[in-house]
């Protein structure tokens, strides 16, 4: 094409796109006139680095341009097929869109991993991209496109940590994966914590084959190797041992269990018919206004409850001290700690996402799902717990050498 000829047709291109526009026409797929826009663009952006490349050096090797090449690029505009110029020495190696790459990165990659991150499965993006774009990208291409966040994980897996954590929550969500053609259980460690500022922020995410406090210990391990040295409140479920795998790596760390997994689990082995009743007894020990009145109400709970539910008083005397670290501290702090609702609101959140998933192909399709989630959900955590300045003062004192405040 002359250059004459290429202006008019630029020129042609142009008001055809502008026409769809006043019209109301998508500039996009298959009749799009974005397509040949972007492919007038890219033929010429790579010429122009053709051009860059062949300088004096190259020249005086013998490099010269050497005919064209055809080659199919899936957009966001649909596929296009470019002319491009090659040289003869072949060792030209473009930016814009590298050799053997077929995709148009930062383009429709970026949005397939955004489609991905919302739960949308491979077939629906696959769906999705050829209704919007006629554009047809296979499964395992749009895997490859998710795994090139892998690396990102390993490097939020591995990033440092901040040395003091005021509160930290620790819990496990469970998925299934399929593994050598069998469906197994998988166990992700989700540990989630509030800096001295009070904001959240996700620590660390681990997965297992199963949920135990000797797994839990090696994650504790990692956050101390990250940078960790000081956990002022750990809230915890009622797992055994796990409070004694905590005070083994943070032994200055206070230790809550959540009230509501001890009510849960005190209730699976109380009749039906007298559940009710329980309940609005048992409510008077954890809601008492202070430790000493809870001892009282759980000394009366034995005495109207214990012949007929003595293994379930038994329990809440067995974890007395774990359950009620929060009567030492203020309202503000006690809402905080008395229960692990902050992470489970966070798991709540991310099963949003993966609902859709009946089984995950592999721990690391598992791994990519969470981590885009939780980045999405982090995006909302850009200011402190509400009346933070408040609890962060109360902390302080509490906690003295352990929590100093940035005041000048």
């Amino acid at each position: 094409m002359t250059e004459k000829e290429e202006s008019f047709d630029l020129v042609s291109m142009k008001k055809k796109a502008l026409e769809q526009l006043l019209t109301g026409k998508s500039l996009y797929g298959k009749d799009g006139a974005f397509a040949p826009l972007l492919k007038h663009f890219l033929e010429s952006a790579l010429d122009t680095e053709l051009e860059s490349h062949l300088d004096d050096y190259q020249r005086d090797q013998g490099n010269r341009k050497n005919g064209k090449v055809s080659k199919k690029i899936k957009t966001n505009a649909g596929t296009i097929d470019l002319e491009t110029s090659r040289d003869r020495l072949g060792n030209f190696e473009p930016e814009l869109i590298k050799k053997r790459e077929t995709i148009l990165a930062d383009n429709l990659e970026s949005q397939i991993i955004g489609l991905y991150s919302h739960g949308m499965s491979l077939r629906d993006i696959s769906a999705h991209i050829k209704d919007m774009y006629d554009t047809d990208i296979s499964a395992t291409s749009l895997s490859a496109i998710t795994d090139r966040i892998i690396p990102q994980i390993k490097e939020w897996q591995s990033r440092p940590l901040e040395s003091l954590y005021c509160i930290v929550w620790m819990d496990a969500i469970h998925y299934k994966v399929k593994e050598e053609n069998r469906i197994v259980s998988r166990a992700v460690y989700n540990i989630l914590g509030i800096t001295k500022e009070g904001h959240k922020e996700l620590l660390g995410m681990y997965i297992s084959a199963s949920e135990g406090a000797s797994f839990w210990l090696g994650v504790l391990t990692d956050l101390q190797n990250r940078g960790v040295e000081d956990i002022l409140i750990s809230c915890i479920d009622n797992l055994k041992g796990f409070s004694e795998a905590i005070l083994t790596i943070f032994p200055k760390s206070e230790v809550q269990s959540c009230i509501v997994h001890q009510i849960r689990n005190s209730l699976k082995y109380v009749a039906s018919k007298d559940q009710k009743e329980f309940m609005r007894d048992l409510k008077t020990v954890y809601k008492a206004s202070s430790l000493e009145l809870a001892e009282l109400k759980l000394d009366e709970l034995e005495v109207k409850w214990g012949k007929k539910y003595s293994k379930v008083i038994e329990s809440w005397r067995n974890n007395w001290e774990k359950l009620t670290c929060y009567f030492k501290y203020t309202a503000p702090i006690q809402r905080l700690i008395y229960t692990t609702n902050t992470i489970e609101g966070f798991h709540r959140q991310v099963r949003k996402i993966t609902k859709t998933k009946g089984a995950f192909t592999s721990d690391m399709a598992l791994l990519k799902l969470i981590y885009l989630a939780q980045n999405n959900i982090a995006l909302k955590w850009t200011m402190p717990l509400a009346n933070w300045g408040e609890t962060a003062q109360q902390l302080a004192i509490w906690f003295n050498e352990r929590m100093k405040l940035d005041l000048k």
